[in-house]
């Protein structure tokens, strides 16, 4: 599984959220307001249902938290862009032992 360690760092003047409930706001503050999910091979989009595929999205901001001592606490919160429509999305995603592989795969597709 990859290290979402490796993740853009936020910018300087980019908050750092301390709850994945505080980057979710974050985002739709900024002009995230979609939220999507990994199904397969595509990231669906819940509000419309359309489907967008995983090799053209852009990674605009990483967040990732940490539980103190559980594994299964792990989580990151993405924002998401597609350039080609500018639709801007939120994924929330487990990272680490709990994550499906289809997760794992999207985040080494990231890192590609």
């Amino acid at each position: 599984m990859p290290d979402p360690s490796d993740a853009t760092l936020p910018d300087s003047d980019e908050p750092t959220p301390t709850t994945v409930t505080d980057a979710v706001a974050y985002l739709r503050a900024v002009g995230y307001t979609d939220d999507v999910e990994l199904e397969g091979t595509v990231l669906r989009c819940g509000r419309t249902r359309m489907s967008y595929a995983l090799d053209n999205v852009v990674v605009d901001h990483t967040f990732r938290f940490e539980g103190d001592s559980d594994p299964g606490d792990e989580a990151i919160v993405l924002g998401l862009r597609y350039p080609d429509t500018d639709v801007r999305a939120t994924l929330v995603s487990a990272f680490g032992p709990d994550a499906d592989p289809a997760t794992a795969e999207f985040f080494r597709k990231l890192r590609r």
